[in-house]
């Protein structure tokens, strides 16, 4: 799935393109791709045409676009496992599973498409309400107005987010009996990390995913919200992970961190730092890739308060 670093250089790509461009017309071909709009493709197309794109905006793994007028709605895209959006001229062909194709006609730019494909069909396109975001801060990346898609308030803030709060994020921590891994996950949480860039920040700070989020010392999710900020930084350079075609930016091309990674994906390879094998073991129905001797599992002391930080 997309996680943070893909869906930033997807909205980095569409800003010059999009931002203050007219929709002309809008082609759904697929109903599937709008599950998470409340309407029916029709009221979908109708909502959109002649409205002005105002900027594309990204909160975690969420990508929407503000439209001009009093009504304050957006145009939400989440990419689910496989989805993309692409810049294409009107005419091209059709994409290999293509689902929307949105006609737009910018200032500058002249006539453009943005075409949404989506193979694995779990991502979606949607027409929402921006409601003021509860800090005051701007709502997301992209676009300094504090609101939000109301489907979008729920999700966290990201750690690159100027906005983000590290002390409430400790303190959420040290509530948490769950695996550090699983906690890195929720988006409820901290946003845009899923289980390739939660690997990679674990084994960058030691740290076992297993490990009782609770027993984590200050020190250690310092370190580790620093390592998680670095390895984020280090994909959006390299313009994110592409394992195959499903994750592309919106030219159609793959980004290059995959042959960074140190340990999602390794599995028997050394671990640069040890030299011994990384492994891959169970988690939540998915996998963890990690170092056995480098990334040992914490464990609370004898007698030890649940909830009091380890020494």
């Amino acid at each position: 799935m997309p996680e943070l670093p893909e869906v930033e250089v997807v909205r980095a790509g569409l800003a010059p393109a999009v931002t203050g461009a007219r929709i002309s017309a809008v082609d759904v071909r697929d109903p599937r791709a709008l599950t998470r709009h409340p309407g029916l493709p029709a009221d979908f197309a109708a909502t959109l045409a002649g409205r002005t794109i105002v900027a594309p905006v990204r909160r975690g793994k969420f990508l929407w676009m503000p439209l001009d007028g009093a009504d304050e709605r957006a145009l939400v895209g989440h990419l689910g496992m496989s989805g993309q959006l692409l810049l294409r001229e009107p005419a091209a062909p059709l994409e290999r599973h293509e689902r929307i194709r949105i006609f737009l006609e910018h200032p500058v730019h002249g006539e453009l498409a943005v075409v949404f494909a989506d193979q694995r069909t779990f991502g979606s396109l949607a027409v929402d309400t921006l409601v003021p975001t509860r800090d005051g801060a701007p709502g997301g990346y992209g676009d300094p107005r504090p609101a939000t898609p109301l489907m979008v308030a729920h999700i966290a803030r990201d750690a690159l987010d100027p906005a983000f709060d590290d002390g409430r994020f400790r303190a959420a921590l040290a509530r948490k009996g769950s695996a550090i891994k699983r906690v890195l996950l929720d988006q409820t949480l901290v946003s845009g990390v899923g289980n390739i860039y939660a690997d990679e920040s674990l084994w960058a700070a030691r740290i076992h995913p297993e490990t009782p989020a609770r027993l984590l010392p200050t020190p250690a999710v310092n370190r580790l919200l620093a390592e998680l900020r670095g390895v984020l930084r280090k994909a959006l350079a390299e313009g994110g992970t592409s394992f195959d075609a499903q994750y592309v930016n919106v030219n159609g091309q793959a980004g290059y961190f995959a042959h960074s990674l140190e340990a999602y994906g390794r599995e028997g390879q050394p671990c640069s730092r040890c030299g011994r094998p990384i492994v891959r073991v169970s988690f939540m129905n998915r996998s963890s890739h990690l170092c056995p001797h480098c990334q040992r599992m914490r464990v609370a002391p004898p007698g030890r308060i649940p909830g009091h930080p380890v020494p």
